[in-house]
């Protein structure tokens, strides 16, 4: 792994003032699309000796105005955790990400206040990669033509990149990725995300009834309005042990024993016992077995962990991981 991208919360940089080689989004989930976009950043970087660099938005900035017009039901699922976004974009070799807080200050701005703020006086911009449709701006009033002027005067070259398509000629969105992961298609969201799905997390303390019915488990917070479908998955984790942990996990509510709506990760980990407790892991979902469940009783809630267990066993006998 590439070491770990320098953060900016705010803008200009205070510690900087090298030229940055820049592309602009939301990158939820760095997708194969995104891989591309970052693969052009950071060769371009490399050949001029500028910082490859990422501004991006947190909250999404639909997320944003859902929320302010009442709307929660157009507030987009989240592929990835902030942490998952910044460690795939420092991967892909972005040393620097600039973290804007999308408010209201943001999405009044103007589209030129946004050019010579951000990206001239913030990151010292010299070439901006962005999609064709690209805008910005109050009420999305900058396009590609005013970018090009600015930086013809601001001394920056834009460079605009289609869509990314697959194999087939699919296009690969984070809205794709998202339709996958919402039915449970791990194999199409791999496919899209050019490897398999997964999230990480700090192990936290949880009820403790796993470990009385015999199936303890490690528990981790996801992303708000996780992406991926509420169920029962095979998993592996990873940073726990020299190699991969195979187990067992639900993503969900927790019905049976629980009247909370937070949604919460539990992974049982199969023949194996440790003190993982604050510890980061990364769980990677490998095949989606069943819908979450209202069990009547602890005993047939049981009765279907076992079935759960057996089928996990059964996957990584079949598959020889």
């Amino acid at each position: 792994m590439k070491s770990a991208s320098k953060i900016y919360r705010s803008l200009p940089r205070f510690d900087s003032d090298r030229p940055s080689a820049v592309t602009i989004g939301n990158f939820d989930g760095v997708h194969r699309g995104h891989q591309a976009i970052l693969a052009r950043v950071h060769a371009l970087a490399a050949e001029r000796g500028w910082a490859p660099t990422v501004m991006t938005f947190e909250p999404h900035p639909r997320a944003y105005f859902a929320t302010r017009g009442q709307r929660p039901e157009l507030i987009p699922t989240q592929i990835s955790s902030l942490r998952d976004k910044i460690w795939s974009l420092a991967h892909h070799g972005i040393e620097q990400v600039a973290l804007e807080r999308f408010n209201q200050r943001l999405a009044e701005m103007s589209a030129e206040t946004f050019i010579e703020q951000l990206l001239v006086r913030g990151l010292n911009t010299r070439w901006l990669l962005v999609g064709a449709d690209f805008r910005y701006g109050h009420k999305r009033s900058g396009d590609i033509d005013l970018l090009r002027k600015m930086g013809a005067k601001h001394g920056f070259e834009v460079e605009t990149i289609a869509d990314v398509a697959d194999e087939n000629g699919h296009r690969i969105s984070s809205s794709e990725v998202r339709t996958a992961l919402a039915v449970g298609d791990l194999e199409r969201a791999a496919h899209l995300l050019g490897h398999t799905y997964h999230i990480s997390g700090h192990v936290i303390h949880g009820q403790k009834l796993g470990r009385s019915i015999g199936y303890p488990t490690l528990n981790l917070r996801v992303p708000p309005l996780c992406a991926a479908r509420s169920g029962v998955y095979v998993v592996r984790a990873h940073g726990l042990a020299a190699h991969a942990i195979h187990g067992v996990a639900s993503l969900g509510v927790r019905p049976t024993v629980s009247d909370s709506s937070q949604v919460l990760l539990e992974v049982h980990l199969l023949d194996c016992s440790l003190d993982a407790y604050g510890k980061l892991t990364r769980i990677e979902f490998l095949s989606y077995l069943r819908d979450e469940e209202k069990f009547p009783d602890l005993p047939t809630m049981i009765a279907a962990i076992d079935i759960d267990a057996q089928n996990a066993r059964d996957y990584f006998a079949l598959h020889g991981l």
